[in-house]
């Protein structure tokens, strides 16, 4: 998965037609004084700028439609504090905090103090916690503890001593993801995959003791699960309803529910009714049954991601963070790409891979230009711009997978930037000019080769 170190948030694009006295008159399109018009950047703090995106073609889908991608994001927030907790075990009550001292504090809001403390509560909101979202280290607070501690109290809110602790010891839960060559990875990771006291060695040893490593359609071993250590023994909290995080997978089935009964084609119901009996049974076989009934759903207009997805976050590779994409195809932009997935073949047999390395027969790969409704969990606020999934190898092989662009966030990355790192980086005036005229396409380009040639290409 390709990812741009943007916040996006969602605004309808609005259509400005032409009007004379009842006359006829042609249709202005989006992508004129619309786009110049529109306010991509909505803000800007530490080293994170925020951006607007608009959705074109949502005003072509039927009701059924935006009624289906409107339950999947709803969906998709009713999960959003699991991505919170599976980051660090106490960002939950430290945006609880944030959240009661912006909603209440009656005291003066302007100030070095005031302006650090906003800073520093735009950086946690926007990093899902208390560490960054791109180099997982910890955000140090530019004001003094007991300006904290003032606010706290004159707006009702409180923290654990030990929680304070960790917002101002720089020591403390360090990084949310090491993988230091030296160290205990286990040990010396803040995110909440691994419960106190676990080490490297006791995790390994767990799945190697329940891993079938000659099994050619092998589960997703510990992807549902945080890994505890109680009376002695090494045990798994699966992620599900009746589980850990049973009050949120509730909420996400309701509206999964929803979202089934107006499903646009039988397919998709299937796939949907398949995610459904996952979060309530947390079992495996079924999380490999969706994957497939979803890669093979390749018709719908409404498509969408949804589950405890990459691994990114853990430190040992093993832990899927929770995630929600709701997404409706671009026709447009999936028509002029969908040369690159036709010819799959040709870059494989003319990569420069070892014979051994390179697949016979590409199969199943499924690319569209898309544009993103709805995010949330690891996909947001920082989004990707590509996405090729599913994960399993074996069925990749056997089923293919789904590579999609998310059109309207790349171009509100490419309407959004100015000139001055052209200015920098280009020899002369005409390399400018070629790049500002031909960038985006070949951007697009580009994130079509990574997701369609790079990730459904060679063999193990």
């Amino acid at each position: 998965m390709l990812r741009s170190n943007l916040a996006l948030f969602a605004l309808p694009l609005l259509i400005a037609c032409g009007g004379n006295g009842g006359t006829d008159s042609p249709e202005v399109t989006a992508d004129t004084t619309a786009t110049e018009a529109f306010q991509w950047e909505a803000d800007r703090f530490a080293d994170v700028q925020v951006l607007r995106y608009r959705i074109p073609g949502w005003d072509q889908l039927s009701l059924q439609q935006k009624e289906l991608a409107y339950y999947l994001t709803q969906a998709g927030l009713a999960g959003r504090d699991i991505m919170w907790d599976q980051n660090h075990r106490h960002n939950l009550k430290v945006r609880r905090m944030l959240e009661k001292v912006i909603k209440d504090y009656p005291g003066e809001r302007s100030g070095a103090d005031w302006e650090h403390f906003m800073t520093y509560a735009k950086e946690v909101f926007f990093a899902n916690g208390i560490h960054h979202h791109y180099g997982n280290q910890k955000f140090t607070p530019e004001f003094p503890r007991a300006y904290l501690e003032d606010v706290m109290a004159a707006s009702g809110a409180s923290l654990p001593a030990e929680v304070v602790d960790l917002l101002f010891d720089p020591e403390l839960d360090a990084k949310k993801v090491s993988l230091a060559a030296d160290a205990d990875l286990v040990q010396a990771s803040a995110v909440n995959f691994y419960g106190p006291g676990l080490t490297q060695a006791e995790v390994e040893a767990y799945y190697s003791a329940i891993e079938r490593p000659d099994d050619p359609k092998p589960l997703s071993y510990g992807i549902n699960s945080q890994v505890v250590k109680q009376d002695g023994q090494v045990l798994e909290k699966v992620w599900k309803v009746g589980g850990m995080y049973d009050a949120a997978l509730r909420e996400v089935v309701k509206w999964l529910e929803k979202a089934q009964g107006v499903a646009e084609n039988p397919q998709q119901a299937k796939a949907i009714g398949l995610l459904i009996a996952y979060y309530n049974t947390g079992d495996l076989k079924t999380w490999d049954d969706f994957n497939v009934a979803w890669v093979e759903d390749t018709t719908s207009t409404v498509d969408f991601i949804h589950g405890f997805v990459e691994v990114y976050n853990d430190p040992l590779g093993k832990k899927g963070s929770y995630e929600s994409i709701v997404e409706v195809t671009d026709p447009e932009a999936t028509r002029n790409m969908q040369v690159i997935q036709k010819n799959a073949q040709w870059f494989e047999d003319h990569s420069p891979l070892m014979d051994t390395h390179k697949k016979e027969n590409v199969v199943g790969i499924t690319y569209r230009f898309i544009n993103t409704v709805g995010e949330s969990g690891d996909a947001s606020p920082s989004t990707p711009i590509g996405v090729n999934l599913p994960n399993a190898n074996w069925i990749r092989a056997e089923h293919g997978s789904k590579s999609v662009s998310l059109g309207n966030i790349v171009d509100a990355y490419d309407n959004s930037r100015g000139s001055s790192t052209l200015e920098v980086f280009c020899h002369d005036e005409e390399e400018i000019a070629r790049a500002k005229e031909h960038s985006t396409l070949a951007g697009k380009l580009h994130t079509a080769l990574h997701e369609v040639v790079g990730h459904a290409s060679g063999r193990l």
